[in-house]
């Protein structure tokens, strides 16, 4: 079956609608770092890294790392806490290529993004910003290629290098089909798993906090297995849940949040994870099945 896109944003993903410049960079903000923190405790140690978490003791009892699985526990009728965080990405977020590309994009140009944006020293959003650099400018693992995208051209770049350019691209995302999400952790259960997708390349990307939008997008050529999944939530909602299964956790850190929460060693079993409505994955069309 064909799955609608999470957001207009997807759209635009395929599209590539063009920006018509007119917005200048000094005036941009997201309504998304008013409330930095949700965004914080997930693009640390986060699922797209595989880099160790900083509060592993804490990270297992925060409900807003409840979206990991592991796969032989995903069957119809199970009841899953679920948390699918309540955010979204608005159009003024989003830049066209040739403004992001003018603007810099560095640790170590901090201070004047800073007052780009006018932002203050040691300001949340400030906090927020210097994290997202610092996770862009880290090291990726063995075999891991990773890219911080800052507008949807530069996403769609990223897919063709993994890809190769004349390789047609499929956008799946999490739908909220009744209601949009609440933000708070509750059970859900699984309706149906309709879509099982293998695919050894594919291109994850994650909303950052910024002061505009900026995709961290990564992909390993290893065992992976993409899932669509339809859930029924305690409100009511009905979603269509993207989920990605990584078959082979060898190379993640033992610090991993994920570990934490699952209780198992890298290595010793899959890991999966539901995908929030602002994410996505892109995976070549031949590897639908």
């Amino acid at each position: 079956m064909a799955f609608r896109l999470a957001s207009w944003v997807l759209f635009l993903l395929l599209t590539l609608v063009k920006g018509d410049g007119s917005k200048g960079a000094s005036v941009i903000r997201l309504n998304t770092m008013d409330d930095v923190h949700q965004h914080d405790h997930m693009h640390q140690g986060h699922v797209h890294g595989h880099h160790p978490s900083s509060s592993s003791s804490t990270n297992q009892k925060d409900p807003r790392v409840m979206v990991f699985f592991m796969l032989q526990d995903l069957k119809v009728g199970e009841i899953m806490p679920i948390h699918f965080p309540n955010r979204h990405v608005s159009p003024s977020q989003l830049l066209p290529k040739h403004e992001a590309d003018n603007i810099p994009f560095s640790l170590a140009e901090l201070p004047n993004i800073l007052r780009l944006f006018s932002f203050s020293q040691g300001s949340p959003q400030a906090e927020a910003m210097e994290s997202t650099l610092k996770e862009c400018e880290v090291k990726p693992i063995k075999g891991e290629i990773k890219h911080c995208a800052t507008s949807l051209e530069s996403v769609q770049e990223f897919a063709q290098d993994i890809f190769g350019s004349n390789t047609r691209v499929q956008t799946l995302a999490t739908t909220h089909l009744k209601n949009p999400p609440i933000g708070v952790l509750q059970n859900y259960k699984v309706i149906a798993i309709s879509q099982n997708i293998p695919s050894p390349k594919l291109v994850a990307c994650h909303t950052m906090p910024y002061a505009y939008a900026v995709f961290y997008c990564h992909s390993q050529e290893s065992e992976n297995k993409v899932l669509m999944v339809t859930l029924e939530g305690e409100d009511g909602d009905v979603v269509e849940a993207l989920s990605v299964c990584h078959m082979d956790t060898s190379q993640w850190s033992r610090g991993h949040i994920a570990f934490s929460v699952l209780g198992v060693e890298p290595g010793a079993t899959s890991v999966c994870h539901f995908f929030p409505s602002d994410n996505f994955v892109l995976i070549p069309s031949f590897a639908t099945v």
